[in-house]
């Protein structure tokens, strides 16, 4: 989701280069989507092979994660389960926002109207089970571990860092620190642009944001930043509390210590205990297991090519890559 307290985080630029040797647990959902966004034909319409199968997904993955790992990034990645009753009421709005785009689509269609059709396209997206699967098929053929959340993928992240198997949490949305993940990395590419759903590129710099250093800033202890985050609304309250936005839930949070204190002060349509629950206690894999492999070429081109189309050559050319990744790191241990 996307909070509303970018403007009050620490944020810094980093460098690729930074975080070789890095591990960092990717929260699949948003990549997903933004691959299915971003990656598509002139028309708007998804990629498809002659089967019309979508593989934009199929793609983006292919073709951003092994320019990540041959940065000597170390990637593992978290797909969301079965979301908390709370979030219903979010994922019915965010339904019927798609059902209504796909009406403008048809109409779009039968109008010939271009710039509509990539507009209600984008807007309709869904990530189904097919599309999921596969995904999770191709990162594992490029020999990378996969984790499947019990619930929301942010709060298996935020663990995971938690317990320092890995240094930050790759996601567009912020909720990862509300589950006190350390830190935060947004606009991971090796590309130095990204595209715009409009189709403009513009510049793209990885984006650090560290946990304590904000909280310091906001001089904040991580309930405070809940209770912030509550106040203007999360997935599980969207909206927030009427007539509060950002700076004037950060006075309140500051002037009062405690959470309770916070929200008797104010007049919240909703639960809050209830939404603070919903955080705190959010189901994770404990007994995961982060176990990195070869990859497998053979799997890659029976994936990619024979059931979807993609050019040999090109599925070619990330294995040469992966492999000289990997002689590049036994060459490295040789020194340790």
């Amino acid at each position: 989701m996307g909070l509303k307290l970018w403007e009050l985080f620490h944020k810094e630029d980093i460098e690729i280069s930074a975080l070789r040797g890095k591990v960092l647990a990717v929260d699949a959902s948003p990549i997903l989507y933004q691959f299915l966004s971003s990656i598509r034909q002139p028309d708007g319409t998804l990629l498809m092979d002659s089967k019309e199968n979508i593989t934009s997904h199929l793609m983006g993955l292919s073709t951003r994660i092994p320019s990540l790992m041959s940065q000597g990034i170390k990637l593992c990645f978290c797909f969301d389960g079965k979301p908390p009753l709370l979030k219903v009421i979010t994922q019915e709005e965010r339904e019927y926002k798609k059902q209504q785009a796909e009406k403008k689509l048809v109409l779009a269609q039968e109008e010939g109207d271009f710039e509509s059709i990539s507009k209600y396209s984008k807007q309709s997206i869904r990530l189904n089970q097919t599309i999921l699967e596969e995904s999770k098929e191709l990162l594992n053929y490029l020999g990378l571990p996969v984790i499947q959340s019990p619930s929301e993928a942010e709060a298996q992240c935020s663990f995971i860092c938690e317990q320092g198997d890995a240094w930050a949490t790759v996601s567009q949305d912020a909720d990862t620190l509300l589950y006190n993940c350390p830190r935060l990395i947004r606009n991971l590419t090796v590309s130095l642009r990204k595209k715009l759903p409009s189709g403009a590129y513009v510049k793209n710099t990885p984006e650090l944001i560290d946990l304590k250093k904000t909280l310091d800033r906001l001089k904040l202890n991580q309930d405070q930043l809940l209770a912030l985050a509550i106040l203007t609304g999360t997935d599980y309250n969207p909206g927030g509390v009427k007539g509060i936005g950002p700076k004037k839930a950060l006075k309140l949070v500051q002037h009062y210590p405690k959470i309770e204190e916070v929200f008797n002060a104010v007049e919240a349509e909703f639960d809050w205990k209830q939404v603070y629950t919903a955080f705190k206690s959010m189901p994770v894999v404990k007994n995961y297991e982060l176990k990195w492999s070869e990859p497998d070429p053979e799997k890659l081109k029976k994936l990619l090519v024979d059931n979807h189309e993609f050019s040999l050559e090109r599925v070619n050319a990330i294995i040469e890559k992966l492999t000289k990744r990997e002689k590049q790191q036994e060459g490295l241990k040789k020194w340790f």
